[in-house]
């Protein structure tokens, strides 16, 4: 096994020079143990390892402290004999998304990834507003969009074709496939995407076949399955930690838990990109300043009236919109309240600073006169 193998390359080597003169190595983390990581060295040998204060405390987010999938400079055997992370190197690419529940902090999900392989089916499971938010954190991520109608021996093949092609018209860029892990068909394609250093990622619901996915390019039961809920249809099993496996035939697959809700974390940009149609639509409303409502000449109105543009597309594109504007200011409110403590730290400081000033000039000696 080489760097190369594990996705080093000639920009990561650049910004790594200064770490290497100081008698670092490079490593690249493959487990999140809450208290330390498991880091891959070029030689193959994994190592545990343990983040240094001066990276925890320079981290503005827990977003920037490291994550599966990063690039790191260790020191071997530190002062107390412990592999410390010194640095981390820069994100070339990074999936996120906004952590659960009223938390306004971005959880990364994989850092590094060439691509991003959205698992889920043609059943239960099937929602185009779901791979909407998808679309919209992997295209700020800068990673490729993959997605996998999987399990498509428990649905009619009319069911399976209707929901590749539906999410084809949603996003034309990403490459759809329809495959079924339980009978191996088709999970073949996968390998386009996994050449020599080239990192994916997998991401969806619970129970739709993504650790059957990762026995098959394995070759192994390396995650445990269930049967398949005949309700449901989906397995009992899901991924419980985040980690990165090199494929015995190269590439490199990160594992996520079953994410429940794709919580928004992406800017305004990115979001209208995924939804240039509606853009284009608005721009030829009778008013710039169009509410989409009741006003005259709504185009989108027009539009959603005339059958070119679903209700629920617009519905769910005004649902994101609203989840980034409240993100926003969820986030600027805290940037205001971490200014506001600052600044009262740095005046109890010039306050202590200038009561003890005062407290020493009272004890002085007087001067003797000459």
């Amino acid at each position: 096994m080489t760097l190369e193998d594990l996705g080093w390359n000639a920009a990561f080597a650049a910004e790594f020079a200064p770490y290497r003169a100081a008698g670092w190595q490079p490593a690249r983390l493959i487990r999140d143990n809450k208290i330390t990581y498991g880091a891959l060295l070029a030689d193959g040998e994994e190592l545990e390892v343990t983040m240094s204060g001066k990276v925890y405390h320079e981290a503005g987010t827990d977003a920037e402290l490291p994550a599966v999938g990063d690039w790191v400079a260790l020191e071997l055997g530190g002062p107390a004999g412990e592999t410390m992370i010194r640095a981390r190197l820069t994100r070339q690419t990074c999936l996120s998304r906004k952590m659960s529940g009223r938390s306004t902090e971005e959880q990364v999900i994989a850092a590094n990834v060439g691509a991003v392989v959205v698992v889920t089916d043609a059943g239960p499971d099937f929602s185009l507003r779901r791979m909407e938010r998808y679309f919209a954190i992997i295209g700020k991520s800068r990673a490729r969009a993959v997605v996998l109608v999987n399990k498509a021996d428990l649905f009619p093949e009319e069911q399976n074709r209707a929901a590749a092609e539906a999410i084809r018209a949603l996003q034309p860029s990403a490459d759809v496939h329809i495959t079924s892990a339980e009978k191996g068909t088709s999970l073949k394609v996968l390998r386009q995407y996994l050449r020599r250093g080239v990192s994916m990622t997998l991401v969806g619901s619970s129970g739709v076949g993504k650790s059957s996915v990762m026995n098959h390019l394995l070759g192994e039961e390396y995650q445990w399955t269930d049967k398949v809920n005949a309700t449901t249809g989906k397995g009992r099993h899901s991924t419980t930690a985040r980690e990165l496996i090199v494929l015995p035939g190269g590439g490199i697959l990160i594992d996520n838990p079953g994410i429940r809700e794709v919580h928004m974390w992406t800017d305004e940009t990115t979001l209208r990109e995924r939804f240039a149609d509606i853009e284009e639509l608005a721009g030829q409303c009778k008013f710039h300043d169009c509410k989409h409502g009741t006003d005259a000449g709504c185009a989108i109105r027009a539009a959603m009236a005339g059958g070119t543009l679903s209700a629920a597309r617009f519905a769910g594109f005004l649902k994101l919109e609203d989840e980034i504007e409240e993100l926003q200011l969820s986030r600027k409110k805290r940037q205001m309240t971490g200014d506001r403590h600052i600044r009262r730290s740095q005046q109890n400081k010039a306050r202590k600073y200038a009561e003890r000033r005062d407290q020493e000039h009272d004890h002085e000696p007087p001067r003797r006169r000459g």
